[in-house]
């Protein structure tokens, strides 16, 4: 286990080491996988690496599967933003190998379909032709492969996922991509639990190949755009840090849980509460109110960042986020109503996830 994670360190370092001075490694690489899966997440502001413990862990920490107490959980969601312009899907599914390792399966598309293609809309005569207008979707496609399995001391788990990229722009741009995440979580007791998981471990390659006919390189040409060419493209590593908390309110089943984490970035300085070169820091929060495991009530904030306004000042600008948790036995509804916008533009979207826990088919034991 040492050798492993001396191995993974090494990686990581020198794939920053590379990275950093390489035009090859924008910021926001792949960000539609920042977004988060799961309303029960989204609605504590995406404060979930310490905690999560179902299907979703795929996700959020590969070494939170330990947590699935069934044969099979199912675990889906779906979104959309912008009036229904992008639709935002997620399918995870974790199966228990026995009591000290499980396995999942994510797969996740952040698309929008329908758009408008008006590069040939003026003729070579210069006239205009509408029926020269087509339509093209762009989709962002994720599969998730995560293993994860309890370590010799007590309470400490270790998890690891392979993850697959796929994206493509109509017919003019696809890219294949490929990358490693690792996970660890540590139940301290009960009521405290540490949880740490590295994004893009090795950096994520993504390989992008463009296909322009003649006709739409002029149209690029003549309207002062750059002909886009075939090339690599790396998502720097990204390291989540979380503590998780959860303490019982009197004596009638109620508690309280909540849990901070903290994005530590590498691909230099953004717009969060601490920012730097190479590292910035942007933490968030949530917290949740629960009646036993039948109903939870959630809130957190995230997006800390600061704005600047037409006179010229800055404003600090933080996401607000809410949700409510339904469960009945191995049946749960989850929402979150959330700001995927800064609070002053206020573009508020519903989310909604049902996760499902499935016994052993009788059949099947025998």
């Amino acid at each position: 286990m040492n050798t492993n994670i001396l191995v993974l360190t090494f990686l990581f370092i020198t794939s920053l080491a590379v990275a950093q001075n390489n035009s090859i490694a924008p910021k926001y690489s792949n960000e539609f996988l920042a977004i988060g899966v799961g309303a029960d997440a989204l609605g504590m502001g995406n404060a979930f690496v310490a905690q999560t413990a179902g299907a979703s862990s795929s996700y959020w920490n590969p070494a939170g599967l330990i947590g699935v107490n069934k044969w099979l959980e199912v675990n889906f969601m779906h979104a959309e933003y912008f009036a229904g312009i992008a639709k935002y899907d997620q399918l995870s599914l974790a199966h228990t190998i026995n009591e000290k390792s499980a396995m999942a399966f994510t797969a996740i598309r952040f698309g929008v379909d329908d758009i408008p293609n008006t590069t040939q809309l003026i003729d070579n005569n210069g006239n205009i032709n509408y029926d020269n207008v087509s339509s093209f979707s762009a989709g962002d496609y994720a599969f998730i492969f995560s293993y994860a399995r309890k370590l010799p001391i007590a309470g400490m788990t270790l998890g690891g996922s392979t993850k697959v990229i796929y994206r493509k722009v109509g017919d003019f741009a696809r890219s294949w991509g490929f990358g490693l995440d690792a996970g660890w979580q540590y139940q301290v007791n009960p009521r405290l639990k540490f949880g740490a998981m590295l994004r893009d471990a090795t950096s994520t390659f993504n390989a992008w190949t463009f296909t322009l006919d003649e006709e739409t390189k002029n149209v690029f040409l003549s309207t002062g755009n750059e002909i886009p060419q075939n090339g690599l493209e790396l998502t720097l590593p990204k390291m989540i840090l979380g503590v998780a908390g959860n303490l019982p309110i009197g004596k009638g089943g109620f508690n309280l849980g909540g849990e901070i984490d903290f994005d530590i970035t590498t691909d230099g300085r953004r717009n969060t509460v601490i920012s730097a070169k190479p590292f910035s820091i942007d933490p968030h929060a949530g917290i949740q109110v629960g009646f036993k495991e039948f109903v939870k009530i959630r809130a957190g904030i995230s997006n800390m960042q600061y704005t600047t306004e037409l006179n010229e000042t800055k404003k600090f600008n933080v996401q607000p986020n809410i949700g409510l948790g339904i469960a009945i036995k191995g049946f749960h509804l989850d929402y979150a109503f959330t700001d995927i916008g800064d609070a002053s533009v206020a573009l508020y979207s519903h989310i909604i996830s049902l996760r499902l826990k499935l016994d052993k088919p009788k059949n099947a034991m025998k």
